[in-house]
């Protein structure tokens, strides 16, 4: 626990000095103020994130965290854990969602083997990190331990640290893991209070019953662990997931190190929760990339006080929207970049 104190000491939040600045070079563009809507305010985002008012995009990656739940044994998913390390070998191959997408964008894209249930032998691209073969089955013990929760986060913070250090500065962060929106609905109902029917969604497909099935469970483990609703460390110990650790920890290094920690749906988002209660200056680092289908993600992203960029109708997970979301951002920082001043390009100011 002192490496996250030590981590939200590192933590600082957005000055009014850079967000101002970035703020004055967007009025003085060639264009009627606000006139760029989203883009705008995208820009705005990355460059305070970046502390740079030309938001310089250097370098993207997308992280990928990957583990199995235990709480699947209750049938609260439409496939088969073994999905999950199934998947992996997908994203390792290439053939994935996020693999496209990534290519399509020019980012690189990582795959951490933070919790899944198989034993993978060393390939390019994959990190080992492995907690535990799977969090424990939350209806009948906590996910995972103390320990374990920590260093989750300490694994996703490293992971992202790393990359920060390498170049990177833009840092999508996905996630694969079956059972996962079920961990995802619970830290939801937590935060924010709501029954858990009202947050819980149809993750992979599952038909009406078994949605009814699913919110039961997830109305059980909260009766049983009461995580405490500001406390990230005790939701993602009681009923989170390690691919929630990581999400998080990576976000806090994001802040840590000046860096934009690009969102994806509501399995990332609920990573980045996660982070927010630990550091709630990590939110000035964050860029909601979309808004998920899935019906707990809005909750989440108004708890954050963060409006998604994209609405695209998405549910895959993987980053798949983080890497969309990409094109978008630097798009905003080439209007920061390349677009003429007033001034520099002898264009008259509106009347004042």
């Amino acid at each position: 626990m002192e490496f996250i104190r030590e981590i939200v000491s590192q933590i600082k939040g957005v000055s009014e000095d850079i967000r101002g600045d970035v703020q004055s070079r967007l009025n003085n563009l060639t264009k009627p103020l606000g006139s760029l809507g989203k883009l705008e305010d995208t820009a705005k985002r990355v460059a305070c994130a970046l502390n740079d008012p030309k938001a310089v995009v250097r370098g993207k990656a997308v992280i990928v965290f990957a583990s199995d739940h235990g709480i699947t044994a209750e049938g609260v998913s439409l496939y088969p854990k073994d999905v999950t390390a199934q998947m992996v070998y997908n994203f390792l191959s290439g053939g994935a969602g996020i693999n496209v997408l990534a290519r399509h964008v020019g980012a690189d894209v990582f795959i951490v083997d933070i919790g899944v249930d198989t034993d993978f032998v060393d390939s390019p691209g994959l990190l080992n990190r492995k907690i535990s073969k799977g969090t424990n089955n939350m209806l009948l013990e906590p996910a995972m331990s103390a320990k374990e929760a920590a260093s989750a986060i300490k694994a996703g913070y490293d992971i992202a640290a790393d990359l920060i250090s390498e170049g990177y500065n833009v840092i999508g962060l996905g996630e694969m893991g079956i059972g996962n929106t079920t961990a995802a609905s619970a830290v939801t109902a937590a935060i924010t209070g709501l029954p858990p029917m009202d947050v819980t969604g149809r993750g992979t497909g599952i038909d009406d019953a078994s949605l009814q099935h699913k919110a039961g469970i997830i109305e059980n483990v909260l009766h049983l662990h009461r995580p405490v609703a500001n406390d990230g460390l005790d939701l993602l110990q009681k009923v989170g997931g390690f691919e929630l650790g990581g999400i998080a920890g990576a976000v806090l290094a994001c802040a840590a190190g000046g860096a934009v920690a690009v969102i994806d749906g509501f399995i990332s988002t609920a990573g980045a929760a996660i982070a927010y209660l630990i550091a709630p200056e990590s939110g000035d680092y964050m860029i909601p990339s979309h808004n998920s289908v899935e019906v707990g993600h809005n909750k989440l992203l108004e708890f954050m006080g963060l409006l998604p960029v994209l609405d695209l109708g998405l549910r895959l997970g993987e980053g798949t929207g983080a890497a969309l979301c990409m094109n978008i951002i630097e798009a905003s920082s080439k209007i920061l970049n390349e677009m003429a001043t007033f001034e520099s390009a002898g264009v008259s100011e509106a009347e004042k």
